[in-house]
């Protein structure tokens, strides 16, 4: 169950693990899946339908079938506005966008791409619906995001957003993966298609200027005038992805001094240190991969990254280096809820379930409600949309929030602004994000926190989600009397797909992921290193009897 960590962690990527980006956009229109093969099919995970076309689990068939798909849902649905398409930097999301967009001119669609083929963060599409549907009652728009998010560089991704602008929720996903494999066994006979110069110039086809738009807004969120008054130093890195070129305009708009460490574009993400496991991942929540910035820390106030789409975040403080995401979004939450006035005192804080329980005590100390859900962003989408959530989080370094005035920002992950807002609370409070964390778990509990995953076939995945609070047989966990047992979120008592063991002082979960072949198990611990590693080890035991 020890996580084995590569020799290659930390470093540089040596040659030998970059991807042949020729034969993997060879791969994506020459591989046709076989939609009997169940990991040839299409699968909506936790964030829509990812894989890689070297093994035919994302190939031009899956777009083709999914676009349809989404075209077939939206004349179910009535929906005729506007569909917002963005897509990041990774080599299979361009043949990804060009197949999408050959199926949604064929329908009919109006479909706004990005001014210029720039790259479009999932935040800047979730602002872009929003923007449009704000006040509408008809010709209500929604979007296509194309990404794998920090995924390695063999890997693509294709997800829904409708039009509250967040992540697709099950029943939509639902609705469109089996209409997809539905036509993909039909042998796509059922795909309207055009060819792609001619999908280009189609009358539906329209430029949408997301950067603008989006980086225009951010001043409704963010306080750049304290980061411009305390004379804030700050350094980027957008780990080659799609948010790249927003990161100066932002600096120059609001007259920050802000330095883009990095502007490489490179599908290969050559320049990237290689992962825990030996992969090449955009993960700014990991060490690992975050070494360049961890490297330049002293030259700023305060340094952040983002993943490939840049809907999650990742803060170097001088302080701490580079933060756990829980440490971070604790901060962020109890700042956050106490610099914006103009926010209901009705408004909760949600986060999922394998989220740190410090939110929970801070959520308490502060009087508010707290709404816990599974995992997935797509829980928060509709609290964030109507105002009754101000902040919404996932232990994975995605969040998102309302506007200074407590009006809805975007309701699916946006990792810009928290990034931001690193820069903001060292403005206000005078002290970095990481000494910010050092007096909030002074007053209310230091958190030890691990996650370890394993291989799991589709079997023991099925298995390990129907666990339930009766197949636990005992009353104890790391020595503590056990607390609470829960298969659905307290929050709004969905399945949270595995179980969750809270004791005083602690707690484990353990699930499948939605999008790889693993399971996860999460802990947490408010004593020390070795009471984490007891709990770690009686929830392996409990996996183990699971799928045994």
């Amino acid at each position: 169950m020890s996580q084995r960590i590569s020799p290659l962690a930390g470093k540089p990527a040596p040659k030998s693990i970059l991807v042949d980006i020729g034969k993997l956009l060879a791969a994506y229109a020459a591989v046709k899946p076989d939609p009997s093969v169940p990991a040839q099919r299409v699968a909506f995970g936790t964030s829509g339908h990812r894989g890689c076309s070297f093994d035919g689990s994302f190939n031009e068939h899956h777009i083709l079938a999914i676009s349809q798909a989404i075209c077939d849902y939206r004349s179910s649905k009535g929906i005729d506005g506007p569909l917002f398409v963005g897509a990041d930097t990774h080599a299979l999301s361009q043949p990804a966008f060009e197949s999408a967009l050959e199926v949604l001119a064929a329908n009919g669609v109006a479909t706004m791409i990005s001014a210029g083929g720039e790259f479009t963060p999932t935040p800047a599409v979730s602002h872009a619906i929003l923007v449009h549907n704000r006040g509408r009652r008809t010709g209500l728009a929604d979007g296509i995001v194309i990404t794998p998010s920090h995924n390695p560089p063999d890997n693509g991704g294709f997800k829904y957003n409708p039009t509250n602008g967040g992540p697709a929720d099950t029943d939509i996903t639902k609705w469109v993966e089996n209409r997809a494999n539905a036509i993909l066994e039909a042998g796509l006979k059922e795909v309207q298609r055009v060819p792609f110069a001619q999908a280009r110039r189609a009358t539906t086809t329209h430029e949408h200027d997301y950067l603008s738009g989006y980086v225009a807004d951010l001043a409704n969120i963010v306080d750049f005038d304290a980061i411009r008054g305390a004379g804030v130093r700050m350094g980027v890195d957008p780990l080659g992805g799609a948010g790249v070129h927003y990161w100066a305009p932002i600096a120059e708009r609001y007259k920050l001094d802000l330095s883009v460490v990095s502007r490489e574009v490179d599908p290969q993400f050559a320049f990237m240190t290689v992962d825990w496991d030996g992969k090449i991942r955009m993960d700014p929540s990991s060490k690992y991969a975050m070494q360049r910035l961890i490297g330049l820390k002293d030259q700023y106030d305060v340094a952040f990254a983002c993943d490939t789409d840049h809907d999650r975040h990742g803060v170097v403080s001088r302080s701490a280096g580079l933060m756990e995401p829980n440490h971070y979004l604790s901060v962020l939450v109890d700042y956050l809820f106490r610099h914006r006035p103009r926010w209901s005192d009705k408004v909760a804080v949600g986060k999922t379930v394998v989220t740190t329980a410090l939110i929970d005590r801070v959520v308490r100390r502060l009087g508010r409600t707290l709404y816990e859900v599974p995992v997935g962003f797509k829980w928060f989408a509709e609290g964030l949309f109507d105002g009754q959530l101000g902040f919404g989080c996932e232990e994975s370094a995605g969040a998102s929030l309302l506007r200074h005035d407590g009006s809805v920002w975007v309701t699916d992950k946006d990792g810009l602004v928290p990034a931001l807002l690193a820069a903001e609370m060292t403005a206000r409070m005078g002290r970095d994000p990481g000494e910010l964390f050092d007096a909030l778990a002074r007053e209310l509990g230091r958190p030890y926190a691990n996650r370890v995953e394993a291989a799991a076939t589709p079997a023991q995945k099925a298995k390990l989600a129907k666990l339930s609070p009766d197949q636990l047989k005992t009353d104890s966990l790391a020595g503590e009397k056990i607390v609470q047992v829960i298969d659905k979120a307290p929050g709004n008592g969905a399945p949270i797909g595995g179980i969750k063991v809270v004791s005083e002082s602690g707690w484990f979960a353990a699930r499948p992921s939605g999008t790889e072949a693993i399971y996860k198990i999460y802990a947490e611990s408010f004593k020390d290193e070795a009471h984490l590693t007891s709990l770690l080890a009686e929830a392996q035991s409990v996996v183990d009897a699971a799928l045994g």
